[in-house]
């Protein structure tokens, strides 16, 4: 069998990988073994940070949203439990941009909430005092 020169697909695999190395400082850019370390080594860190930048704005909408309820007197647990009560289904990104750029739909959602919450309050209350009075009925000597 004849012997297969590997020549022009070894230089466009280089040209790839020297192309993804281009900005990088150094021999890093320029040598073929290390911009090929430091490429792969980049591109798992871009998909580590890619999940990382998800947790960060995350906690950012939820930094916005606990000072936005604490000027209202609500605490963020109570708002997001509120919210669920009511039915009311805006994740946290929309709930800080309307926080930030409509105060008033703002208080409209956390009265909501309160309200939701002052009714969830009532009903369990209420479910209480049935159970206090089966177990009086229960207890009750029979006549």
């Amino acid at each position: 069998m004849t012997r297969v020169r590997i020549g022009a697909a070894r230089r466009r695999k280089h040209k790839r990988v020297l192309k993804a190395a281009r900005g990088f400082r150094g021999a890093m850019s320029r040598r073929y073994v290390l911009a090929k370390q430091k490429t792969f080594r980049a591109g798992v860190f871009a998909t580590r940070d890619r999940k990382a930048r998800k947790r960060e704005f995350r906690g950012l909408w939820i930094t916005r949203m606990s000072a936005a309820c604490k000027q209202r007197g609500i605490r963020y647990s109570q708002l997001i439990l509120g919210l669920a009560e009511a039915g009311i289904a805006l994740n946290r990104k929309m709930l800080s941009e309307i926080a930030i750029a409509d105060p008033a739909a703002f208080d409209a959602i956390v009265q909501a909430a309160r309200d939701a919450l002052a009714k969830d309050a009532l009903a369990k209350d209420a479910l209480a005092r049935d159970a206090l009075a089966r177990d009086a009925l229960a207890k009750a000597p029979a006549c």
